[in-house]
This record gives structure tokens, C-alpha cells and sequence, in this order.
């Protein structure tokens, strides 16, 4: 499995906060630099390059739950959501009432389909603060793996609201309304993100499936145009179940407008 893409359909932390405990001054000194060293690689998408760095920051400074967190997020980038766990859990337990660490553990158990774990974490996160965009949408993706699709549409629609501009939660909303058949409202929100986000690929994809099993091949091919281009990843369907995380009935959909148009 491609476990760096598998971030995409998943929403993480990187957490910024920095409390050296005990360390050599020398090494106290150098630590500001390194921490943000190891911090700029993670967020260029360098897990190779940041694991080694973020080691040499838990060896300054072992009981900091920030840079734990980040390694986390860095070993389930290299395949490794064991080690990731292992990551976030020791940094759930310096820092007990820490939102983020229990984000990137709930993706580090999806990433093993532990659905009630990482559930477990989300639900902790939502109980303190309900309007959390990013735990809603991830307990609405644990409960689309489970297939309760209605339960999942309503968490991709509060975490929608919850944050403006989270255009995936809302292109997850209209996918979920597509598997629940109803393709009307759902056509209508694709449309609608499509007009405020033309180079957004999902929607585009998307649209192209409904429009194709409701029989318009022209526009269903003329968004597919667009949304190849964007990205061809939406050309694979185990991508767009394992890792995007779309419903049953919108790939399959895709899947047969694909085979017409290479037959």
C-alpha cells in the first residue's frame, strides 16, 4: 500500500510547540534549528530526510511530545503506522490533553483498519470539541470503511461547516450522497465546487461518474478531461477506495465509464 498517499485522504498535525526538558547547553542550543529543520523536511514531504533529524531532537530532548508526535506522522509516511502509534501514544502520554496526537494515531489505526481505535480517538477529540473539521471528517472516513454512509455523509457535512474551504469534506459529502442515491443533491454540490474550485479533481472525477450513470457520456468526458489531467490517480480504483476513500457505487460507476472509453 502507498502509505504516503494514503495521507490524503486523512487529516494530520503537525504540532509546533517546543519544551526542551534536559539537554547539554551546546546541545540546548542547537536544538531551535534542528526541531525546525526536521519540521520544514515533514512539511515538504521528505519522511526519509526527517526521521533521522527528529531522532536527534528526542535525543535532546526525550520527553517532549511534540516531536514524538511529528515522528509519528513521519514513520506512518514511511509505511511504518506500528512505529507511528507507538510515536503518538508516548506523546498522549506526556502531554494527556493534546488534541493532535490523537488525530495522528486515529490515522496511523486506519491505516491498519483498526476502525474502533482510531473511532476511539476521534471521539475523544469531538467530546471536548465538537466542531473539530478535521476529527469529524475522519470518523466520517472510519464509518464509511464500516459502511454506514449515512452516518459518514453527516460528518463530512459538519466538518464542511465546521471550516470553510474544506473542499475535501465536501466533495466526501457529495459522494457519500451519491452512494445513498441521492444524486440530485449530490450532482448539485459537485457543480457548485466545481464553480468555486475548477481545478479540484475529485469533484471533476466525480461528476463524471454521476453524469455518466444518468446518461450524459458528453459531459461526463469533458469533466473526465479535466479531472485526468489534474490527476490521474482517479484512473485507479483501488486508489480511489484505499486511499481516497470514495464510496462502492461512484467507483464502480467510474469504473464502467472507463471501460467504454477504451473499448
Amino acid at each position: 500500500m502507498r502509505w504516503k498517499q494514503l495521507l490524503l485522504g486523512w487529516s494530520l498535525s503537525l504540532l509546533v510547540v517546543l519544551i526542551p526538558i534536559s539537554a547539554e547547553a551546546t546541545e540546548v542550543d542547537a536544538l531551535p534549528q534542528l526541531f525546525d529543520r526536521a519540521l520544514a523536511l515533514s512539511r515538504a514531504g521528505d519522511p526519509q530526510q526527517a526521521l533521522p533529524v527528529w531522532d536527534q531532537v528526542l535525543d535532546i530532548v526525550p520527553n517532549d511530545a511534540a516531536a514524538w508526535s511529528n515522528r509519528g506522522n513521519v514513520r506512518l509516511m514511511l509505511g511504518d503506522p506500528e512505529g507511528a502509534i507507538a510515536d503518538q501514544t508516548r506523546s498522549i502520554e506526556l502531554a494527556p490533553e493534546d488534541a493532535d496526537p490523537r488525530l495522528n494515531r486515529g490515522t496511523a489505526e486506519e491505516a491498519l483498519q483498526r476502525w474502533s481505535e482510531a473511532a476511539a480517538d476521534y471521539d475523544w477529540i469531538l467530546e471536548r470539541d465538537p466542531s473539530d473539521a478535521s476529527a469529524l471528517y475522519n470518523l466520517g472516513n472510519v464509518r464509511g470503511s464500516e459502511g454506514e454512509w449515512q452516518e459518514a455523509q453527516r460528518l463530512y457535512r459538519l466538518a464542511a461547516d465546521a471550516r470553510p474551504g474544506f473542499a475535501m469534506a465536501r466533495s466526501s459529502d457529495a459522494l457519500a450522497l451519491y452512494q445513498l442515491n441521492d444524486l440530485k443533491e449530490a450532482e448539485r454540490n459537485l457543480r457548485n465546487l466545481i464553480r468555486r474550485y475548477p481545478l479540484f479533481a475529485d469533484a471533476r472525477a466525480a461528476l463524471s461518474a454521476l453524469l455518466w450513470s444518468e446518461g450524459s457520456r458528453g459531459e461526463a468526458e469533458s469533466h473526465w478531461a479535466a479531472a485526468s489531467g489534474l490527476d490521474p490517480s482517479y484512473r485507479d480504483a483501488a486508489w480511489l477506495a484505499e486511499v481516497r476513500r470514495w464510496p462502492p457505487r461512484p467507483i464502480a460507476d467510474l469504473e464502467r465509464f472507463l471501460a467504454l472509453e477504451v473499448s
